[in-house]
């Protein structure tokens, strides 16, 4: 599992550590770490071009101990130097001895149209807001350039604790993060502008009680996936009720179906006007033409995916007392004291513009703020939010770690798609797992699925549900 945490409780954990140790070694590591990146991504170092942005603070300390090491192996380093007055004074003095040079600001954009490799050391992790102008205008150049970038920490310009770009920011091929996981490399916007990430070790120990993001991997979402035993049947296996579709979307309905069918539950139980429709496709399903309250035992229900106006079922299922899986017309369905009130599990499902109606903002807001947006649903809302997008994120509504999911690809932005992901995670509810953890296993493997179907070209939604089985084995090994 990837782990992040706020800049607070790193530079905590940072000043613990430094305590015990000879004065910069820290650094040392740190710097240590970054050139043998550096190096791996020139591939031949003697005789590349390589220039340091270099800002105020220990970010520009690594940067110039790291240029130094890249200078020794015969590499023509260039510093330019931001703040002149503050530059960290010992790397900069390592650099010197090195055989490195130095330029002002002014003449950095000379140097960085004849770099190899551009290292970002402009701003750390405490940097808030945008780049200034003058760093906004190097950024400008780097981009034109055509060279490598390596972010030292994190891009400068982007928030590490939040993953907002408030303005201009550098954008990296490939960024270098000391000792923990930072929330802004794991969460968009600011994840797009950061590259590959590579977690160099230094030796912190941030306290695993005080992490802000989690990001699931293959070995953590094979441990919640549900498996049957020798003495299972369908109904010990769970079964998840569906109640979505309409005259209008009976799509929706066998969407669905179809993620639910693949989600480890032992039955799918259908209520709603497209019950023809979905036998038609999948004759294993159990079709009821009563109300959910009526449909039979189930362990969860997923209501909303194509439901139209029928706010009279979503209200019907929200009034029982099993986990309930809330998407789509659902959102816009459901009275919000309701969900407040509900005793049982809620699991909310909303993509941008949808927690932007539920929030009452713009949806720009919603994606310029991901965390926050999720973290506020969950709150208010009093339940577990999955916020659908560019990076999906799980929240619980007691607090703890937000998590973070690292298998999307663009090519889920499909219609149909999310009700793939509801009849998943709904499955998921109705074998046992609590709403964090069906969020969580849904969306990596929807992830998985979107991936291996798409594999660069289109594809529609009943693709992805379709490769939901290759992702459950790839993720079981």
């Amino acid at each position: 599992m990837r782990t992040a945490y706020s800049v607070e409780t790193v530079r905590a954990a940072e000043r613990a550590l430094m305590a015990r140790l000879p004065e910069g070694a820290l650094m040392q590591r740190a710097a240590a770490g970054l050139a043998a990146a550096c190096a791996g991504l020139l591939g031949r170092v003697s005789g590349s071009r390589a220039v340091l942005l270099v800002g105020s603070g220990d970010n520009g300390g690594d940067a110039l101990y790291a240029g130094a090491r890249l200078a020794r192996r015969g590499a023509g380093v260039t510093a330019v130097l931001l703040a002149p007055g503050r530059t960290h004074a010992a790397g900069l003095a390592a650099l010197r001895r090195a055989g490195g040079r130095t330029v002002p600001a002014d003449r950095g954009e000379e140097a960085i149209a004849r770099a190899r490799l551009v290292v970002d050391g402009i701003v750390g992790i405490g940097g808030k807001g945008g780049l200034r102008p003058d760093a906004a205008r190097l950024a400008e150049a780097v981009a034109r350039s055509g060279a490598a970038v390596v972010a030292v920490d994190l891009p400068s310009g982007v928030d590490a604790d939040t993953g907002e770009v408030r303005g201009a920011a550098l954008r990296a091929d490939l960024t270098v993060t000391f000792g923990a996981y930072k929330p802004g490399l794991l969460v968009d916007p600011a994840r797009e502008y950061a590259g590959v990430v590579r977690l160099v070790g230094i030796g912190i120990e941030p306290p695993p009680g005080d992490a802000v993001l989690q990001a699931l991997q293959h070995a953590d979402v094979a441990r919640l996936l549900p498996a049957p035993e020798a003495e299972s049947d369908k109904y010990r296996r769970g079964v998840v009720g569906i109640a979505a579709g309409s005259a209008r979307y009976p799509g929706a309905a066998v969407l669905a179906v179809s993620g639910a069918l693949r989600g480890g539950a032992g039955a799918v139980r259908y209520v709603g006007p497209a019950g023809d429709t979905v036998l038609a496709r999948f004759p294993e399903t159990l079709v009821s033409d009563a109300g959910p309250a009526k449909a039979g035992r189930v362990q969860a229900w997923v209501t909303g995916p194509g439901a139209g106006d029928d706010a009279a079922t979503v209200a019907e299922v929200l009034a029982t007392d099993v986990p309930v899986l809330l998407d789509a017309d659902g959102l816009r369905l459901a009275d919000p004291d309701t969900v407040r009130g509900r005793t049982a599990p809620t699991l909310m499902t909303p993509h941008a513009g949808e927690a932007a109606a539920l929030l009452g903002v713009r949806r720009e807001e919603v994606e310029a703020a991901r965390l926050a947006a999720v973290r506020e649903l969950a709150a208010r809302y009093r339940a577990t939010v999955l916020l659908k997008g560019s990076t999906t994120l799980v929240a619980g509504p007691g607090g703890g770690p937000v998590r973070a999911n690292p298998t999307g690809t663009p090519w889920l932005a499909t219609a149909g798609s999310g009700d793939v992901l509801s009849g998943l995670a709904g499955s998921l509810l109705a074998a046992g797992l609590d709403p964090l953890d069906a969020g969580s296993a849904a969306a990596y493997l929807h992830g998985l699925a979107g991936r291996f179907a798409a594999q660069g070209a289109p594809v529609g939604a009943h693709d992805v549900a379709a490769r939901i089985p290759e992702a459950w084995r790839s993720v079981r090994g």
